[in-house]
Formats: C-alpha cells, structure tokens, sequence
C-alpha cells in the first residue's frame, strides 16, 4: 500500500471498548506469528514492512520463469501429532498443500567420488554404512540404535513458554522426556566432530557432520538423530509452494484474522516516551502509535538503529556485543547459486548432496569456507518452480561476509566479476557432473551474503542467525523464560524472529505464539488459537508477483 493511501493509527488512548492496538515491525514469520495469535486472542495488529513481500529470509525470487526458492530444506512439524504441527495448523501454513518426503536426508561425495547416502530409515542406513566400511560396525550399530530410539520423541515444546505452563503441564512434559533422559544427555554431550573422528573409514570421517548440508561444526549428535528420525517419520518434509509459499499461507490466515500489513513501509525508529514505547515513524515522517510494538526484524537493527542505542539488557548486550564476533555462535553467511536449465538431470541423481572439493575446486570458489558445495535438485522439492520441461538446481556454500561486503562498497564491477566468478564455478562443476548440462542453462543467479543483508537486514547477512548448542542458546532460553521477551527498562515493547527467540522456522513461529501469550497475561485477555479451515488446494498462483532481487550473472 503507497504511503498516501495509508490510514495512520493517531490515537494515544484507547476508546471505552476498543481492542489493544499493537504494531509489528517486520512481516517475516515471526512477525506474522505474533500477529495471528494476536488477532486471535483479541487484540487489533498491523504489520510494517520494508520489502513487497512476506517472510523476511523465507522467501524466494523469480528469473524468466523461473522460481528461485530460498529458505526451506527441510521443515520440522510436517506430520501431525505434535506441537511443531500444531503451531503450523494454527498459523493455516500447511492449508491445502501437499508435503514431499524422500529417502534420503543428504548424500556426501567425496573428492575421490566415493560417495555415502544417509537415509532416514535407520534399517537401511545401517546396511548402507556397514557395506561401505564393516570395519567401523560398533560406530554405526550404535548410530542407528540412537536414531531408532529418536523415532516417537518429540523433544521440544512449542506451545507455551516454561514461565506460562500450569504444574500439570510441566509435569506432562517432563513424563515425556524422562525415558529418555539418559539417551538425550549422552547424544547432548558428545560432539559430532568427536563421534565422526573415531570411525576408520575416510569418507564416513568426513561425511557425517554434513549430513546436514554443510558442517555444522558445534552441533552434537542429538539434533543430527533428531531430525534424520522426524524425517522417517514424514515429520521433515519440504512443503508444496516451498518458502515464499509457506509465507504467503501465513499472510493469507493473518489478513483474514483481521490482520493489516503495509509493505514498503520501513520503520526508522521506535517512538518512546517516558521509558515506554508507544508507535513507529517510518521513513519520511509518518508516525503511528499503539500501545503496544513488537520488533520481529533483525535483532541489531532494532537495538541501534530502531532504539537508538538506548535500551538494553544483561542477555541482550552479550548477545549483540559479544557474541557477534566469535565465529562458534553465529552462523555465517551463505552464497546461493540457482541455475535454471532446459530438461533435467539422471533420475537416480540424489536431490541433495554435498561435494567434499578438491583444494583447486575450493581455490577456485570464491569465499568457500568449508571446502564443499551444496547441490540441491530443487524441481523436485515441489512442482512448479520450473517453467515445463525445464529444472532448477540450488547450489550453496558458506562463506564469509566481510570480503563481499568490502568489495561491493568499495569496487561494485569487482564485485559483480566475483559473483560471476561464482557462477561459472557452478556451472563448469555442474556439467562434470551431469555432462552436457552446461550447454542447457538458461539462466544462473547468484546471492551473496551481502545480499541477505540488503533485503533483510540481518546481521552479516547470515539466515541462520545464532548457532544452536553454543553460549547463544542459553542467552536466548533466558531472553524468553527470564525477560520474556523484553527489554529491561522498556515496557510496551516485545521482541521476536530469530535473533531473539531462536533459528529454525519452527522456533521462530512458536516465538510469535510465546509474545502474544505474554500480552495476554500483561492484558488479562485469555490467549486464543486454533486450527486454520483453509481448505482451496495451493497453486502457483499464490505466490503473486516474484521480484528480480539481484542483477543475473548468466
């Protein structure tokens, strides 16, 4: 909505028997979160946005007919019978969509070519494993033993935060957890960097801490079983309409609870008055007031651009000052490199695999951190991000922000050449693998960690955020639990998204749900939800209209 079509919100004070106004800074899923749940429970919400489309990082981008999907890999709450799946429901994500589910969570290949396929069902991988090395038996018998024991718990709660539960409800969660009490602290306290390192097979050495994608180097063997045995259970799968699809869902139930959402709307600063934020301005002067805003941007944007640097707190300032600069916490940046090509690739290719490359490969990939390129088959995630008879790959890579940032503020023409550079890295890597695909490319997009940065505003441009299982996980259990997601010394402000109540889309949507709750305990309001009967079955169209994000490097 232009700026001179929008209806300011002026009044300071409610009227006798009008709902609490809250505002939210950011339409991605936490911010779309947190309105849902409001509107549920009663109160009257609008959603500021700088960009023209909902989800923040969860997103995607069309080039020439094709769809460039972004965020999604695997989706945790995709069956039902959990909270995951529940909180989904309640936010009309999954309405009318169909869910993909494969065999496999990823394939490593090594730089020699060997390659392992890390299947979910705990049977097969085992077979798989002790075919490749028998000599590392006990290693893998034990692996899958822990992944069978993975399969029926559902570990965390997504409904309620610890400091709202009733003692019943805790008591309910703690009978669920303690049988396995004992399998939690050991696979918890053993690192995946450990375990991996004892096995004798090379490959094995080097493939299991990519079995999600890229190395996630902190992470122990808990959340590798946990998610490899959701999957078995079809509970991590890869929704139809991918991310921007999921986003849009969301939007769809947040507008017909009520809700409003301004996009091209960028907030400049949180207006506060007498230690209590009470509106917004936006760019170019616009103010609207509530009495209630709740930031669900990025989090250093909201604490210095947003608040000016003013307010804080004990678990805010060593997140946002501290933690920043120790790599083991915050997530880095990603490249993408998508390729829009004619036909397809061999059907036995898997739809995900990591490359373990060669040191003149990662020579050659510019910013590459972890020697190893991410391949992702993304047309057969979900229909239609592909114009017929054609297929996109997404290719992806960790690497460094500060050499990109650098670069496109100081030499934009060197900037673009290393994006190109990029581009024909995958393309030329690509036809090795599937001879003669290069000659059917159609079209290839590059996005720098930079460029998560220009359209988000995230924090080095990561989309990860703070790593789990590292000092950041505390801080932020504490920022929910202890502050509920407050600033000490700020009332009538509430934070949300991923820097504030945890990566994982999942998290970051129960986040919305934890805000709302405690309004409604601030309030005396009774905290409302239920399912979305959104029942018209997702088509393409839903998406609307797909930006051109960044300049192609074909």
């Amino acid at each position: 909505m232009r700026r001179n079509q929008r209806a300011p919100w002026e009044a300071r004070t409610l009227a006798p028997g009008e709902r609490p106004r809250v505002i939210i800074v950011g339409a991605g899923v936490g911010g779309l979160s947190t309105g849902c749940y409001s509107q549920m429970s009663g109160m009257e919400t609008r959603v500021f946005e700088k960009h023209v489309l909902p989800g923040g990082c969860c997103t995607a981008w069309g080039r020439d007919g094709y769809i460039f999907d972004y965020c999604i890999e695997w989706l945790i709450g995709t069956a039902p019978g959990n909270d995951a799946h529940q909180v989904w429901r309640e936010l009309g994500a999954l309405d009318g969509k169909s869910i993909r589910h494969f065999d496999t969570f990823n394939t490593v290949v090594g730089a020699d070519g060997r390659s392992v396929a890390f299947y979910n069902d705990p049977d097969r991988l085992e077979t798989h494993l002790l075919g490749l090395s028998p000599g590392d038996e006990r290693l893998i018998r034990r692996f899958c033993r822990d992944l069978r024991a993975f399969g029926d718990l559902d570990l965390f709660s997504f409904l309620k935060p610890a400091p709202l539960m009733t003692l019943r409800e805790k008591g309910r969660a703690a009978r669920k957890i303690l049988p396995k009490v004992n399998l939690l602290r050991r696979t918890a306290g053993t690192s995946m960097e450990a375990f991996a390192a004892r096995f004798q097979d090379p490959l094995l050495r080097q493939a299991l801490p990519f079995i999600f994608f890229q190395d996630h180097e902190v992470f122990p063997l808990m959340p590798y079983l946990f998610n490899m045995a959701g999957a078995h259970q079809s509970n991590a799968g890869f929704p139809q309409g991918g991310s921007l699809g999921l986003a849009r869902s969301i939007e769809e139930r947040y507008t017909s609870l009520g809700g409003r959402i301004d996009y091209r709307a960028r907030v400049e600063r949180i207006l506060v008055e007498d230690g209590r934020a009470v509106g917004v301005e936006l760019r170019g002067g616009e103010r609207h007031y509530a009495d209630h805003v709740v930031a669900a941007c990025d989090g250093a944007t909201t604490l210095e651009r947003l608040l000016d640097g003013q307010y804080s707190g004990a678990r805010v300032r060593q997140l946002f000052d501290t933690l920043p600069d120790t790599p083991e916490s915050v997530y880095p940046g990603v490249v993408s490199v998508f390729v829009g090509f004619d036909g397809d690739v061999p059907a036995d290719a898997p739809h995900s695999a990591t490359y373990l490359l060669s040191d003149a490969d990662s020579a050659r990939l510019p910013g590459v951190l972890q020697n190893s390129l991410v391949v992702q088959l993304r047309s057969r995630f979900s229909d239609g991000l592909a114009p017929p008879g054609k297929s996109v790959i997404h290719c992806t890579y960790f690497s460094d922000y500060d050499s990109w940032k650098a670069l496109r503020r100081t030499d934009r023409r060197a900037y673009r050449a290393r994006k190109e550079r990029a581009g024909a890295f995958v393309r030329e890597f690509l036809d090795r693998r599937y001879p003669g695909i290069a000659g059917r490319v159609e079209v290839i997009d590059v996005a720098t960690p930079v460029t998560t940065e220009r359209y988000t505003g995230n924090l080095g441009g990561s989309i990860l955020g703070w790593k789990s299982f590292t000092d950041a996980d505390d801080l932020v259990q504490s920022l929910i639990d202890k502050d509920r997601l407050r600033l000490p010394g700020l009332a009538g402000l509430s934070l949300a998204g991923q820097w504030f109540t945890g990566g994982g889309l999942v998290r970051v949507a129960s986040g919305g749900r934890f805000v709302a709750q405690y309004l409604c305990e601030e309030w005396g309001l009774p905290f409302q939800a239920w399912e979305s009967t959104g029942g018209e079955a997702w088509h393409a169209g839903k998406l609307g209209h797909l930006p051109q994000l960044d300049q192609s490097t074909r």
